[in-house]
């Protein structure tokens, strides 16, 4: 959805780098494309004359005349400025010190409230919560029923006495499943309120109805992200006629421009607390928003990343892995584990595009040309192995790629594509782990560990535990993006004598 905006403001400040000093014409210049940039995508013109006026003014003060470097320094202070229209620090839930703690849902109908309680449902869960949904949409066709299944999907209980449509008391069902909640021993109540296509009395003296009835600890206002500038409207109305403590933004997997989406914390002074990017129960996590600014700037989004990868990964198997490719004896059977592990954190171009500088440039382009069903396809390679082949694939010889052609579904050169592909990896990777450090690294280096003295290549330092992780073969992927590792290509060919331990990194704190 950020695109476009993330595409014109990086290009803003690229035409910066490479510059000693700095004019003021060059800063009106680089604010003018940034102003132009937010409109295009759509943000509030209030939030838009804040914005840039607070860079222009900190790019003509002395942080940017005294900096060493003040073109990245304008590029820090965009960010700056970035992270705090959305919303500074994460904010977490406030929850109740003596249970059941209430959630209500408010937003308008189509907005994805009944499918965000399942969300929200599972991510408690997931946090060791015990959440029960209680079905206020009395409404709608069907939302009390959307909601169970939901409900069922996400591993949660779904309290709803009355059959909707039409028929029941919404804010009865709310006191009545507080206290079935009370009874049964639920932490936290999630109450799913009924919306309508526009704002309208009725629909607000309901949901301000339900939350009197049931003073919640948070009122959460779900907003689609594609609306436009019907989202800053719609959110000043909910925040005059019902109060919300929060915000929730939903469909930003989509195309259209959600620059308004981002003006809601600035217009309401309500922060956003959890953004849904797709329609399963996962594509749901808490917002944060220097998290958010590095992706619009083109920064990547590390964190998210790895804190993905700690939720599939079992460390105990990633260490064994990981010392098979310092060896050289990774199987087709753990490359297979670790691409199922990375299924699971979901589609390729989603978790490339986190990575620093995935969304610009022929980067970008390529990432839109991944397809996920490359990867089912080597699966479904591997798994017409036995587990001989997939152990030692040395073994394969013309008939055994004749049989496992037939029995995947594809044909013979394909799986001889996996196979030398698969080879030249696990060479890569293991000179790569002895270049670095990591043990491994071929003949040469196994030599220098048992050789003679003042024989062999050592920089002295102890070899850290683990190694480098074990990455999918994107083979048949756009330019750009079928290297195994991804981004890492050449790296096996370094120069002769480079020694790693010389580089000059940054020390941790």
């Amino acid at each position: 959805m950020f695109d476009t905006l993330s595409e014109r403001l990086t290009g803003a400040l690229r035409d910066l780098r490479g510059k000693g000093r700095l004019s003021e014409a060059d800063i009106d210049s680089t604010c003018r494309e940034i102003r132009i940039a937010l409109l295009e995508a759509d943000v509030a013109l209030p939030v838009v004359r804040t914005f840039v006026a607070r860079v222009k003014d900190r790019a003509k003060g002395a942080e940017v005349s005294g900096a060493l470097n003040p073109a990245q320094q304008v590029v820090k202070i965009v960010n700056e400025e970035l992270v705090g229209i959305l919303g500074g620090e994460t904010r977490r839930l406030n929850l109740a010190k003596q249970g059941p703690s209430v959630i209500m849902l408010a937003g308008l109908q189509g907005s994805g409230k009944t499918t965000l309680a399942g969300k929200l449902a599972k991510w408690l869960a997931g946090q060791g919560h015990t959440p029960l949904l209680v079905a206020c949409d009395l409404q709608r066709p069907n939302a009390v029923n959307q909601l169970q299944i939901v409900g069922e999907r996400a591993g949660a209980t779904t309290f709803a006495p009355e059959p909707g449509n039409g028929v029941g008391d919404p804010v009865d069902v709310a006191r009545r499943g507080i206290a079935h909640a009370r009874d049964k021993h639920y932490d936290i109540v999630v109450v799913d309120t009924a919306g309508r296509l526009g704002v309208d009395t009725e629909l607000m003296a309901q949901a301000a109805a339900i939350r009197d009835a049931t003073n919640p600890d948070e009122v959460l206002f779900v907003v689609d992200a594609m609306i436009g500038q019907d989202a800053v409207a719609t959110a000043e109305a909910f925040r005059d006629g019902v109060g919300f403590t929060g915000v929730v933004l939903t469909k930003l997997d989509g195309d259209a421009r959600g620059g308004a989406a981002l003006s809601v914390r600035e217009v309401t002074g309500q922060p956003i607390l959890f953004a849904s990017n797709g329609e399963k129960l996962e594509d749901f996590d808490v917002f944060h928003p220097d998290r958010m600014a590095s992706r619009i700037l083109g920064m990547g989004d590390v964190l998210t990343l790895i804190e993905q990868a700690e939720q599939v990964f079992d460390a105990k198997q990633a260490e064994a892995t990981a010392s098979k490719i310092t060896s050289g004896e990774l199987s087709l059977e753990d490359f297979l584990q670790q691409m199922l592990a990375i299924r699971k954190m979901g589609p390729i171009g989603n978790l490339l595009g986190m990575l620093p500088g995935a969304n610009t440039g022929q980067m970008k382009e390529a990432l839109s040309q991944v397809d996920d069903r490359q990867l089912d396809r080597l699966q479904a390679i591997i798994r017409g192995m036995t587990p001989a082949e997939r152990d030692d694939p040395k073994i394969i010889n013309g008939s055994r790629r004749l049989r496992i052609a037939k029995g995947s579904g594809v044909s013979v050169s394909e799986v001889n594509d996996l196979v030398s592909r698969f080879f030249e990896a696990r060479k890569m990777m293991k000179q790569m782990a002895g270049q670095f450090g990591f043990g491994g690294g071929g003949r040469r280096a196994s030599k220098s560990r048992k050789g003679k003295k003042g024989k062999g290549r050592s920089t002295g330092q102890a070899r850290p535990r683990g190694g480098l992780p074990a990455l999918p073969d994107l083979s048949k992927m756009p330019p750009g993006l079928n290297e195994l590792p991804p981004g890492l290509a050449g790296l096996d060919q370094l120069p002769a004598g480079f020694d790693p331990s010389r580089l000059k990194l940054p020390k941790s704190k």
